[in-house]
Order: C-alpha cells, then sequence, then structure tokens
C-alpha cells in the first residue's frame, strides 16, 4: 500500500503563490507518473499537472500553464507543485495520485492507482 499525503495549502490573494507538497511513503514506492488534480465545489476533478517519474517529462493543464510548476525529488519520494499568480478560480481541494502502471492518458483521474486526501487552496480576489 501507498500512503500520498499532501501539505502546504491555505489562503492566499490574488497573484500570490504556494507550494504544495506531496510525499509518498508505504511499499516500496514506483510510480510511473504522479499527478495533481483539482475540485471546486460543484465542479468535476479536473486535471492539473503531471510528472513522469522516469526522465521528468511534464504536463499541464492549458488553466495553469506558464502559471504551474510540477516537479519531483527523487530521493524523498515527494511531487511538488509551484504555484504563482494565483487567481480565485484556482480556488479548490488539490489531491496528488500516484500511477503505478502506463495508461496511456496521465490526465484522466481513473488511471491513478493511489491518491491523497487533498489540501485546500483559496484564492481571495
Amino acid at each position: 500500500q501507498v500512503q500520498l499525503v499532501e501539505s502546504g495549502g491555505g489562503m492566499v490573494q490574488a497573484g500570490g503563490s504556494l507550494r504544495l507538497s506531496c510525499a509518498a511513503s508505504g511499499r516500496t514506492f514506483s510510480s510511473v507518473y504522479m499527478g495533481w488534480f483539482r475540485q471546486a465545489p460543484g465542479n468535476e476533478r479536473e486535471f492539473v499537472a503531471v510528472i513522469i517519474w522516469s526522465g521528468g517529462s511534464t504536463y499541464y493543464a492549458d488553466s495553469v500553464k506558464g502559471r504551474f510548476t510540477i516537479s519531483r525529488d527523487n530521493a524523498k519520494n515527494t511531487v511538488y507543485l509551484q504555484m504563482n499568480s494565483l487567481k480565485p478560480e484556482d480556488t479548490a481541494v488539490y489531491y496528488c495520485a500516484a500511477a503505478t502502471a502506463w495508461r496511456g492518458t496521465p490526465s484522466v483521474g481513473s488511471q491513478y492507482d493511489y491518491w491523497g486526501q487533498g489540501t485546500q487552496v483559496t484564492v481571495s480576489s
């Protein structure tokens, strides 16, 4: 079993920054890729960003491209999401997720095996 624990959420004014962390623990961690998703009240969960564990390639949703950066620390089994120029529409619960096999479409939540408990991000205008 793999546990994912997010941290770093909070409240910030529009234009501000936050950095989310997602630490993986449990059985030998062998993720193929790790992603961030978010869900705002009344909305469906949406893809934010993903990093391919081997090689470090990254992909972003158009809504966050140029403002958010996903990165990883292999030694710590931790993934980060640096969020800059935050907007009120970024307000959501942010979840990290890990996939242990390549399933072709990292932007699809159903392709992930493990999820964190979520961390709230609130951006005020």
